[in-house]
């Protein structure tokens, strides 16, 4: 958390109230992030007129004139656009400001980033290594049939592979995985055709109703403008160990895979 609706939502608000306003600045009150916020940034920023707000994955991509900020909202994190100069919060640690605005970035884990890039995305570590966009035209079933074959890593660990598919985090892949009925165990090369043109299926249609829904507002996360989704309220499993599955009527089931908790149904999930 957040996964790919909640940092694309969060980037649609974002732009919506930034794209093509001049920066003016930054206020570092906590550099001390997943990798240190960049001492000059307040300089960089300054005067820089930011064109757009990209996605690639979970990564927000803010593009200015001069380059480009690469944020992420790490496992708790959200941005948030308030008043400039508005009186900071626990965890509010950097804001990018924007004249009489900001975007405020909130993160009690520390688990976020803010750097600053002059080069191409190809050259920066964290993007260059990114995996297929699960919205994108070239995620098919043809393609994931293709990617798995020969693999024996758990299906579940697969699709949550950064360097395979981006943005599919814990909450999607559980819930990804119920709508095609596939267990999470299962090696990904073991995949049908079948399986294959459903898990796809079942990805894209998940992460589309996570975006019309808000997102799930899990722990922390909101929107720019401060509001929460309400995804987590149409779960089949994802956080509903001991609860009756809405399909079947048998107790969802939790296990450990890849230190995360994964929910899933034995019934319904084959």
């Amino acid at each position: 958390m957040p996964e790919l609706p909640e940092v694309e939502i969060t980037r649609y608000g974002l732009a919506q109230e930034l794209a093509g306003a001049t920066a003016s600045g930054a206020v570092v009150r906590e550099p001390r992030l997943r990798w240190p916020v960049p001492a000059d940034l307040d300089h960089c920023l300054q005067g820089q007129r930011l064109k757009r707000i990209e996605r690639r994955g979970k990564y927000l991509l803010f593009r200015f004139d001069a380059g480009t900020l690469i944020g992420h909202l790490g496992m708790s994190g959200s941005l948030r656009v308030v008043e400039a100069g508005s009186p900071a919060g626990p965890h509010e640690h950097v804001d990018l400001l924007f004249g009489t605005r900001a975007a405020r970035l909130r993160d009690p884990r520390r688990f976020g980033a803010l750097l600053w890039h002059t080069g191409t995305d190809e050259s920066h570590p964290l993007l260059a290594g990114l995996g297929i966009e699960p919205l994108s035209e070239a995620f098919t079933a043809e393609w994931l049939y293709r990617a798995t074959r020969e693999r024996r890593t758990p299906i579940k660990l697969f699709i949550m592979d950064s360097h395979v598919v981006v943005g599919v985090g814990n909450i999607y892949a559980s819930e990804s995985l119920f709508r095609a009925g596939i267990r999470p165990r299962r090696p990904a090369g073991r995949l049908t055709r079948a399986d294959a043109a459903r898990l796809a299926q079942a990805i894209r249609a998940t992460l589309q109703d996570a975006l019309a829904a808000g997102g799930s507002s899990l722990r922390d996360f909101i929107h720019s403008d401060g509001a929460s989704g309400y995804f987590q309220h149409q779960h089949y499993v994802y956080d509903r160990a001991g609860q009756p599955c809405r399909m079947c009527g048998q107790a969802v089931r939790v296990l450990r895979m890849g230190q995360r908790s994964t929910f899933w149904c034995a019934t319904c999930q084959r």
